[in-house]
């Protein structure tokens, strides 16, 4: 049990065929989060007492009919859960509400069971995951590292395997920024398809619930569940159809920031992962164009720095005048900037937002889907703690302007950085285009997996260039019995270098600024690499190679030498092919 992941596929699956129980999930559910606990990631939760109603409901349903039979989920706490208080992250504010939210009784009524409430940055105001007095939500796979936020608890126990899904708010990007910091799908929805009813606002023109999935696949069962028209809601509209889908175009047309307006604050890494991503999509045949930069940045600066800010203080301004010290130093800072706006300020605010939105709405006669980095960087929790307030305004680069813009957009896993903590880009549309940028951002991460193990006399080759399929040397290995086993990415440990000569080669040469490069898995016999082994020329040799799920033999160079052409932005030697076929 200890290693089954709650993904909604896996765990409907095992409960159709009788080999599962929701009891064991939820079991397995909470020994996970009794020993993730200096993680970070909750602030309450129900005990097998408080569960008992859930789980009983499950006996009316069925696995086959209801979606999200038996899928536990979290529930970032800002969002009303009955049962459990609803804090925002500021112990002073806390209440008891007498209903769960709206979003979140209709996951229940799918058969989804809530196990409890998420830790965030304080009233969902930051997107680090260090603003909350229940203590730092440190990242899933480097806690020396922040989280994300403000939705950081949903991602973290999301990621730590204690539920199958979770939901979070998305303002400023706390859906998306969390998402990438864990390597998970993180869905925007448009605008409203998803009921604020029962959510604590932040800023209720642009706040959305957020969703946290493993698949993309598994993000839009849990939206379509989710969505509804709520009367109570006055800003919620429907889930409208989108029209044609543009995932499956041909070609793909990909707008990415222009380079001199890309901005990384020095993240060399993130960078280099985010340039592989554009080739790799260029790779697979999309057309990419750069745009200007300036008019969605000059958007993102108006969240916080504009008359927007305002409207924070709907849910907050009381107990900022009453109470002060019960909200965190930089909370306050930001929320005291609000109040020196005038109405006057606000009426220039939403002039100035209207003419960015005539800019910007024209790029999308041109272009399908705007691919741009989640964030422009990471920050240890040192770091943060050290300077909370200009670290996290450096977050938000990517994503501030999205729902002042009434967009869509899904945070898709790009690749891992050295210190093992993922990357991510996100894919935005027009508002309304859901279903398109879920199935784009399912067929952008849909890698075949190699199996756990080979047979026993049989060996696992990763082959990089000349030997791929349908290339010059691939007879070398269908000669000698080989069998084609999935294509994958290495880990972003290793440069490719284009080797001259006879026939066009190419070696992974090992590198702590490398990048993930696209390679093919081949199974032989030991007799058959050993034969192989003896037609490698200098300077390539077999080594050692890490892939993004295991380690296997590879061509690796230790020395490319002055002739080889580092060709590692390609993200791949067949995305190199085809754009030197394709330049002048």
């Amino acid at each position: 049990m200890t290693t089954l992941r709650f993904d909604i596929a896996t765990l409907n699956d095992l409960y159709r065929r009788r080999r599962l129980r929701p009891e064991d999930v939820i079991d397995a559910a909470h020994a996970r989060m009794d020993k993730d606990q200096s993680y970070g990631a909750w602030i309450s939760w129900f005990d097998a007492q408080g569960l008992a109603p859930y789980l009983e409901r499950l006996r009316t349903l069925s696995p086959a009919h209801a979606p999200l039979y038996g899928v536990p989920f979290a529930v970032k706490d800002n969002i009303d859960l009955a049962g459990l208080p609803t804090t925002a992250g500021c112990p002073a504010f806390a209440y008891h509400p007498p209903q769960s939210a709206a979003v979140v009784d209709r996951l229940v009524e799918q058969g989804a069971i809530p196990l409890g409430k998420t830790n965030l940055d304080q009233f969902a105001t930051g997107l680090s995951g260090a603003r909350s007095p229940y203590g730092v939500c440190r990242n899933a796979m480097h806690p020396d590292y922040i989280a994300g936020g403000s939705s950081s608890g949903s991602a973290v126990a999301l990621a730590r395997g204690h539920v199958g899904f979770a939901l979070g708010t998305d303002t400023a990007g706390s859906g998306r920024v969390p998402a990438a910091f864990q390597g998970l799908i993180g869905h925007k929805p448009t605008r409203g398809v998803l009921s604020t009813q029962g959510v604590v606002p932040a800023c209720r023109s642009f706040d959305s619930v957020s969703i946290f999935a493993h698949t993309a696949a598994d993000a839009e069962t849990i939206l379509v569940a989710a969505a509804c028209r709520d009367v109570r809601d006055p800003y919620s509209r429907p889930l409208s159809p989108h029209g044609a889908d543009f995932s499956a175009a041909d070609p793909l047309r990909v707008a990415i920031p222009r380079a001199a307006d890309r901005e990384f604050y020095g993240d060399r890494e993130a960078a280099a992962l985010f340039s592989a991503y554009v080739e790799r999509l260029r790779g697979l045949g999309a057309v990419i164009s750069e745009i200007d930069w300036a008019p969605f940045g000059e958007t993102a600066s108006l969240l916080y720095g504009s008359a927007f800010v305002a409207e924070r203080l709907e849910a907050t301004g009381r107990l900022l005048r009453s109470e002060p010290d019960a909200l965190l130093a930089p909370i306050r800072e930001i929320l005291g900037r609000a109040e020196r706006y005038t109405a006057a300020d606000l009426f220039d605010s939403l002039h100035r937002l209207r003419a960015l939105q005539a800019q910007t709405e024209e790029i999308w006669d041109r272009v399908d889907v705007l691919v741009v980095p989640t964030a422009p960087t990471i920050f240890t929790v040192a770091h943060m703690q050290a300077d909370p307030v200009a670290a996290n305004a450096k977050l938000g680069f990517y994503t501030n302007f999205v729902n002042l813009l009434d967009l869509a957009a899904t945070a898709v896993p790009a690749g891992v950085r050295t210190n093992g903590i993922p990357f991510g880009v996100t894919l935005v549309a027009p508002a309304h285009q859901d279903g398109p940028l879920l199935h784009l951002a399912a067929r952008l991460t849909a890698t075949p997996r190699a199996p756990v193990a080979p047979p026993s006399d049989q060996v696992r080759v990763a082959v990089v260039a000349a030997h791929l399929r349908g290339q010059p040397l691939n007879g070398r290995l269908m000669s000698r019995g080989a069998r084609y086993v999935a294509t994958t990415v290495t880990a972003p440990r290793y440069r490719l270098y284009a080797l001259p000569g006879p026939v066009l080669r190419a070696g992974l040469v090992p590198a702590a600024d490398g990048a993930p490069i696209e390679i093919e898995i081949w199974e032989m016999s030991h007799a058959a690499l050993g034969s192989l082994l003896r037609e490698v020329e200098a300077p390539l040799a077999m080594g050692r190679v890490l892939t993004a799920e295991q380690e296997v033999i590879g061509f690796v160079c230790s020395d490319p030498g002055p002739a080889a052409r580092d060709i590692t932005a390609y993200g791949g030697f067949r995305h190199y092919l085809r754009a030197s076929v394709k330049s002048p």
